[in-house]
């Protein structure tokens, strides 16, 4: 080879297209593995005679850790290890194409290419990802729309709100976006694992299961200056709301441009939507799922405990919990460590909840695993299978003696509605079955048996456990709380209590109700409202009282959460306790987009958001957060004038669509009054 530096062609534009890596915006090569890929470079003469080629990867590049590869010139593609076609060759240029394994380890590599026994000249840098188009990859995804929905596509439906009320929001994962994929490779240079074994650990890194381990750790801010830091106080001094977030984008670029300290704040779909983006972007199927009534077993006996006083209030005792949701990742990857019938769905969770090996991470376990109660495969499955089946139990406390009496149990409140956005639609899919058995029938307590029975919780005797006769007692009456009316900030809560009495003789009931805005984690707050009453319900009696709870009188207590929890315990004289509670997530005020005129790629088009206050005062602080992956760069953010009472904001802004084809406009409009009304609109963007 000639003294001087070979030129390459990198051909970046028909490798993309052939390697479904076109979407990044990147001058170097990015393409997936056991995929061939061309190249062209000059300098060379009678290129045919042995020209060696050396592709490395890391830090102590090795053959023993595949993170060296040297390969001649072969007339075929090699099945095992990485290979170079000969494509074609001119008077000084030569056209090679090169393969890499099934296996091999992703990331950035350094390709080089040596004549004889001369010095090796390098060629260049490119970027090796995950491949779910083909069959021999451990991600590999048999079906196109699915990989076009969960690599592929940039924008994203959460769901939120609890299982009596299901709202989604929109997100932009924006995993092609800007230097996206270069933050996501200094991800896994800053994991704990790199850090104490840089060469282990990027030998590891062919394989799925270890980075989406390894990655789920890296997103949360524990252990190890991850991405995002954690924060459940309802108070976000310091940093962002986490419900104001928009998409991932800004918070990836605020981690790196912080110089990778941990950015503030996150709660759980945070968590996943950034695991969801750094996912995608290395190429293995992810998408985000929410499970309603989500338990949070702290104490791993498959059970959570809930307290309450004998005025009604929620106590904050013990580790357990119920979330009103809790979102967490499924990837799609196959099992060789367990067998190919736990290959498929694997969930991963970045949310800092329990530690797992000593450090905040948790999964992947096999969601057949989960259905089928095998809480002993690897990882994670005891907590994974409590989050969607653990029994609630309810206790009466009495802090002044510490006495607690059994209220009731209840085997079918957790794990409801388990969702995720459809395959290129905007729609919710139910893939609860797909994690339990239906709840209630034999099959599911036979699964729930089976998973306490590897646990060793069968035969252990549990001083906490009610005796049987505690549980056998049959309540006198019932009670549940209906909603009267619309549930919307701004408008008052009305609700009915309705008793009922289920014997044949005559209650006295005495019933201490309150009223607790709380997070989405149902931690509570603040109170707003208490209340009681007694009542003499005859013989087999339904009554109903009304309650309302004026806005002035929330308004001030509400979190951004717009959750309240309104408990109702009935003491029935000579009788069992009886709690009524209902958690309520109440909706923000509408918002609308209309984009006026016809999208057109490269073309400015005009978009107009309105607003109209709902409430009798003036309404102020008001700004517009707008972003969308290759509608604009980055996130606008317009300042909105005071709005009196019923008022209405009309805010008109430019966009210059980049590409063609569905893309999404996220918007979010806050104020003083209302936090993070969020919507989305689908743009038909056209040549």
């Amino acid at each position: 080879i000639a003294a001087t530096q070979p030129s390459t062609n990198w051909h970046l534009k028909e490798n993309a297209r052939e390697h479904h890596t076109s979407k990044f915006s990147s001058e170097e090569l990015i393409v997936r593995r056991g995929q061939a890929f061309t190249i062209t470079f000059n300098g060379t003469e009678r290129p045919e005679q042995n020209l060696i080629f050396i592709a490395e990867t890391g830090p102590k590049p090795s053959k023993a850790t595949k993170t060296l590869a040297t390969f001649d010139i072969s007339s075929t593609v090699s099945k095992e290890g990485w290979s170079a076609v000969l494509q074609s060759t001119s008077s000084n240029s030569v056209s090679i194409s090169i393969s890499s394994p099934h296996n091999a380890v992703i990331g950035r590599y350094r390709l080089s290419v040596q004549k004889g026994s001369s010095t090796p000249a390098s060629l260049g840098t490119f970027v090796l990802l995950f491949n779910p188009w083909s069959s021999g990859d451990d991600v590999f995804m048999p079906s196109k729309a699915e990989c076009e929905e969960y690599v592929l596509e940039e924008f994203g439906i959460i769901f939120a709100g609890n299982k009596n009320h299901i709202s989604g929001f929109g997100w932009n994962f924006g995993q092609f976006q800007g230097d996206i994929l270069d933050i996501c490779l200094s991800i896994m240079d800053r994991s704990l694992y790199y850090r104490q074994d840089p060469v282990t650990d990027v030998s590891h890194r062919h394989d799925p299961r270890y980075l989406g381990r390894v990655l789920s750790a890296m997103v949360n801010a524990n252990d190890d200056q991850g991405v995002v830091l954690g924060n459940w106080s309802g108070k976000y001094e310091g940093g962002k709301n986490p419900s104001s977030w928009t998409g991932s984008g800004e918070i990836l670029q605020s981690w790196k441009k912080s110089g990778f300290k941990p950015v503030k704040y996150g709660q759980c779909w945070v968590f996943a939507a950034v695991l969801t983006t750094v996912l995608r972007c290395l190429g293995i199927p992810t998408r985000t799922i929410t499970n309603f009534s989500s338990a949070h077993d702290a104490d791993g006996n498959l059970r959570v405990d809930e307290f309450y006083d004998a005025e009604g209030n929620h106590l904050e005792k013990g580790a357990d919990s119920v979330w009103n949701f809790h979102v967490w990742n499924e990837s799609w990857f196959t099992r060789n460590d367990l067998g190919p019938s736990y290959s498929g769905w694997q969930v991963l969770d970045a949310t800092p909840q329990e530690q797992s090996g000593g450090i905040y991470q948790c999964g992947p376990a096999s969601r057949h695993a989960i259905k089928e109660g095998e809480v002993d495969l690897d990882y994670d499955g005891t907590f994974v299978f409590a989050e969607v089946n653990a029994d609630c139990m309810y206790w009466n406390y009495d802090s002044a003696t510490g006495k607690k009496n059994l209220i009731f149990s209840k085997s079918t409140e957790i794990g409801a509605s388990i969702s995720t956005k459809a395959v290129g639609r905007d729609d919710r899919v139910d893939v609860t079955s797909d994690y339990k058995y239906e709840e209630g029938s034999a099959k599911e307590r036979d699964i729930f048996k089976k998973a306490r029975k590897k646990l060793g919780l069968e035969d252990k005797f549990d001083p906490t456990a009610p005796k049987l006769e505690e549980i056998e007692q049959k309540p006198d009456i019932s009670g549940r709380f209906k909603v009267a009316g619309s549930l919307e900030v701004g408008k008052d809560l009305n609700l009915l209590l309705v008793l009922e009495n289920l014997q044949s003789d005559a209650k006295t009931v005495n019933v201490n109700m309150t009223a607790w805005s709380t997070l989405y984690t149902r931690r509570r707050v603040n109170q707003i409202w208490k209340d009681s009453l007694s009542v003499t319900l005859a013989p087999k009696e339904e009554k109903q009282f009304p309650i309302k709870i004026k806005y002035p009188e929330y308004q001030q207590q509400i979190t951004t959460d717009k959750t309240i929890q309104v408990t109702a315990l009935c003491h029935v004289e000579d009788g069992i306790q009886v709690l009524v509670k209902r958690n309520i997530t109440l909706d923000n005020p509408a918002i609308d987009i209309q984009v006026l005129g016809e999208a057109k790629v490269n073309k400015e088009v005009v978009v107009e958001v309105a607003f109209t206050n709902p409430i009798d005062a003036e309404v102020k602080d008001c700004v517009l957060q707008v972003e969308g992956s290759d509608l604009l760069q980055g996130i606008l953010e317009l300042r909105i004038p005071p709005l009196k009472a019923s008022e209405t904001s009309s805010t008109k802004f430019k966009l210059i669509p980049s590409e063609a084809g569905p893309k999404h406009l996220l918007v979010n409009f806050s104020c003083d009054k209302f936090a993070d009304i969020k919507t989305f609109k689908m743009v038909n963007v056209v040549n």
